[in-house]
């Protein structure tokens, strides 16, 4: 049977909120989507099989941590990251730009070599130029590739950021020429700037001269506050193609995925619902809750009595409770399951608001409660 070839379409939108449909060969993908975060080669303390109940159609997973451990000949020799990890659904691969820069304190840029670095896990020194990037991506067989860019620190330096931004677009021109003609994968440009509304849009229009199949917003989850991001979106959303995906990298609570939804995104991924389901912070319909707080020792309700799916009321806020201040393993397993739940419920109520016209009234029932 022939392989689907990537292809995006927008079905409803209201004002710049919009519902798509991502075709890969692998399925489809409904958007606005969030991915959780494989990156690893696998989503902490969760199966994929409990990932799918969730109702979670894609994942992401890393290309600077899967180089370094166990690295791509191994998982090449596995079949591929989707046998190597018993996943069915598509997996998108970012290039690893970001992790060079908030992991890796012993790195230089070099604008031919690309990133020269050392393992933050046991000092070996690494290459890893645009045309690696993707030979890596390629190798694990993802189904979304991601440019090589260079991901700056946060910075009111318009010299620094426009350096960054450059050299990205170079990086860009050459990831798209390694990348070559791959018809059943897609391949994303990465737009930079900083906070600089003109650099966003230059970076944005060059890419989209050089050719993607979707565009992602990178640079942010950096350190800047919601509103900075929020402009940056908003700096930018009159000029992303109409046509194509639109990616915000790393991003985010769930007050940042309604905003960035307003403003035209369509895909997320984020390690907070993971992260924090592992430290017993759970994300539910009436806001966040610390479920080590003493004043849940007694409370045998539900975590969220709203929760549709997985039959996860079964767990009481007093039981979670004893868990997670007893360090049992389960703690991290069901909170952490919950919080992928809830980001999904979540992506479902937003498309179904969208399709109905009525995602502004969604918008400002939860922007200040979630």
């Amino acid at each position: 049977m022939a392989l689907k070839n990537f292809a995006f379409n927008v079905l409803k939108k209201d004002n710049f909120a919009r519902c798509g449909i991502i075709e890969t060969h692998r399925g489809i993908i409904n958007t606005p989507a969030f991915m959780p975060v494989g990156t690893q080669a696998t989503v902490k303390a969760c199966t994929i099989d409990d990932i799918k109940k969730t109702g979670s159609q894609i994942i992401l997973s890393n290309t600077y941590h899967l180089m370094i451990r166990p690295g791509v000949e191994r998982i090449q020799s596995a079949g591929g990251l989707h046998n190597f990890m018993n996943c069915d659904l598509p997996i998108l691969t970012d290039s690893g730009g970001f992790q060079v820069m908030s992991l890796s304190k012993l790195n230089k840029i070099d604008r031919e070599k690309g990133a020269i670095f050392n393992s933050h896990v046991d000092g070996k020194k690494f290459y890893l130029s645009p045309e690696e990037s993707i030979k890596i991506q390629l190798g694990l067989n993802s189904d979304i590739v991601m440019i090589m860019d260079e991901c700056p620190k946060k910075t009111e330096d318009y010299d620094i950021i426009k350096k960054s931004m450059d050299l990205s677009l170079y990086w860009a021109k050459r990831s798209k020429k390694a990348f070559g003609f791959n018809p059943h994968k897609a391949l994303f440009g990465i737009v930079q700037g900083g906070l600089f509304k003109d650099l966003r849009i230059e970076s944005l229009n060059e890419l989209i001269n050089i050719g993607f199949d979707g565009y992602a917003l990178g640079g942010l989850a950096v350190g800047e506050t919601q509103d900075e991001m929020f402009k940056v979106l908003d700096d930018v959303k009159d000029y992303l193609p109409n046509d194509k995906p639109h990616y915000l990298m790393g991003v985010g609570t769930p007050s940042d995925i309604l905003g960035a939804v307003k403003r035209g995104i369509d895909m997320f991924d984020c390690v907070l619902p993971t992260r924090s389901g592992r430290t017993g912070l759970a994300f539910t319909w009436e806001g966040r809750i610390n479920i080590k707080n003493n004043q849940y020792q007694n409370d045998n309700s539900p975590l969220d009595k709203n929760c549709n799916n997985l039959n996860l009321n079964k767990y009481s806020k007093n039981y979670l409770n004893h868990l997670f201040n007893t360090n049992e393993i389960l703690a991290s397993m069901l909170l952490t399951l919950h919080n992928i739940n809830f980001y999904q419920e979540l992506m479902s109520a937003i498309r179904n608001s969208i399709n109905k016209g009525e995602f502004e009234d969604f918008y400002n029932k939860y922007i200040d409660k979630l």
